[in-house]
């Protein structure tokens, strides 16, 4: 099941740590320029200086992001977290010195201000995620945002977890169901026999994560484990015993003090999930309002060019298998909107169409149900536009994998890997070629992007997308 917990911790994080780094900043302003009668170096207004530290202050957690301080290997341990804000604030500090040296712009009116800010920043972030690790720990022990466990193993290496993690109101871990052959294991909740049986109460115990050890020969049981949490959408973790399980997103970490690999279905997870969503609103506001007489002048062609409603709405499947309704304007004649590809062409009588369709990677050279304003809509992909809407809603993501209707997913074998991730209005797939590729190479495209995910990615694949938009390349 899926836990959104560290992603909202990792959220209030960020914004925590905005209101600290303003506040201090703004606290060193009035230190030095309203408290100190001392001359200033320059005369800058309190309004100036804290508009400039609304659009800094961006910089700052930026460099945290970059220095992993709302990953949860990171801000779990205090050591940790607190050498990675010391560098952060000397970075960020040092960044911003920098700027007002080389683009001689005026942001501190006194030396002492930076000297000052700096000092207090580092207070405050540390007050502030103290607070907040503390708030955390209270709702932990009324079980809010608790990690449910589900631990397959035996021997010491399985005890010293039971003992270790299962005090949720410490740990955040509750241990909710035990694998174990041994009955010698310290443990008071609920047991299970074999891991088969285990793994079908997964949804009714709502674990969030599946931790396997201590089965050193079972390579095949520990894929089937693996299988079963990717279905349920649950974390994976493992002691490092097993050869050839994983071809997935890898990361060895300190699991409450004990060495173990993590398995991600992707990389898109905290901070990454928080900066694309950030980056989808932005985006899609802009797109939505810019573009706003073009979506009138389009719905009202659609409209009149073949009677009837502008937008065509489609039930897809996106992230965790959330069913959504994604938008488009219609491209169809009526009576073959709404249809998939083979009842439209068996419809019109012509099912041999279909196949060949299907072998053209979902095209369709002078497609009989496409009208002909929808072949230029489909060529310049304004179609795509109402897509916007769905991505300002958090339905869809800017770049992701082809939202796709369920039945055409139904078979497909790493069909909960595939919606481990948002879909999105544009791809890898798409950029790597529009047409002339199969549905298998296409959703091969689509799992490359779920597992090796950056932010980077996504920026090259929009400007690709942009440039094969305007150069008219491959569009259906």
């Amino acid at each position: 099941m899926k836990n959104n917990a560290s992603v909202t911790y990792a959220f209030l994080l960020l914004l925590g740590d905005f209101i600290a780094l303003l506040a201090a900043f703004s606290i060193a302003y009035v230190l030095r320029v309203t408290l100190d009668p001392r001359p200033l170096i320059a005369q800058v207004s309190a309004l100036e200086y804290l508009k400039v530290w609304v659009l800094i202050t961006p910089i700052w957690l930026l460099i945290f992001g970059l220095l992993g301080l709302y990953k949860r290997n990171v801000y779990e341990y205090r050591l940790r977290e607190i050498g990675g804000l010391f560098i952060g604030s000397c970075l960020g500090i040092m960044a911003v010195i920098t700027y007002e040296f080389a683009t001689k712009a005026t942001i501190f009116p006194a030396r002492l201000v930076a000297v000052y800010g700096l000092i207090l920043a580092f207070l405050f972030l540390l007050l502030e995620r103290t607070i907040l690790r503390i708030g955390r720990m209270v709702m932990w022990r009324y079980g809010y945002g608790v990690n449910n466990v589900l631990l397959i193993g035996d021997g010491a290496v399985a005890q010293s977890f039971i003992t270790s993690i299962d005090k949720p109101e410490r740990t955040g871990y509750k241990i909710v169901g035990l694998v174990s052959k041994s009955s010698e294991l310290a443990f008071t909740g609920k047991r299970f026999d074999t891991v088969a049986e285990a793994l079908e109460q997964l949804s009714q115990l709502r674990v969030n994560t599946v931790l396997l050890t201590g089965l050193t020969s079972e390579s095949k049981q520990a894929e089937t484990v693996l299988a079963a949490a990717l279905a349920n959408h649950c974390a994976f973790k493992f002691v490092p015993t097993h050869d050839g399980i994983l071809s997935n997103k890898i990361e060895v970490e300190l699991f409450q003090s004990l060495p173990v690999v993590s398995v991600h279905q992707t990389a898109l997870t905290g901070w990454g999930r928080i900066a694309k969503r950030l980056f989808d609103i932005a985006a899609s506001l802009f797109g939505i309002i810019i573009l706003s007489p073009l979506f009138i002048i389009i719905a009202i062609l659609v409209r009149f060019s073949d009677w009837g409603p502008a937008l065509f709405k489609q039930k897809r499947l996106s992230r965790f298998n959330t069913t959504i309704n994604i938008y488009k304007f219609r491209s169809m004649k009526m009576e073959y909107s709404g249809l998939l590809p083979e009842e439209g062409f068996a419809k019109m009588g012509k099912p041999e169409l279909a196949i060949e369709y299907r072998k053209n990677g979902d095209f369709l050279p002078n497609d009989p149900r496409v009208t002909k304003l929808g072949n230029f809509l489909r060529k310049t992909s304004l179609d795509e536009l109402p897509q916007l809407f769905n991505i300002l809603k958090g339905d869809i993501s800017l770049v992701g994998p082809r939202a796709l209707v369920p039945r055409e997913l139904a078979s497909y074998p790493f069909k909960n890997l595939l919606l481990s991730v948002k879909s999105g209005l544009t791809g890898l797939a798409q950029t790597s070629g529009r047409k002339g590729i199969d549905f298998d190479e296409r959703r091969a495209l689509d799992l490359y992007y779920v597992q090796n995910w950056s932010f980077w990615l996504d920026i090259k694949i929009i400007f690709r997308t942009v440039i094969d938009v305007l150069g008219g390349r491959g569009a259906k």
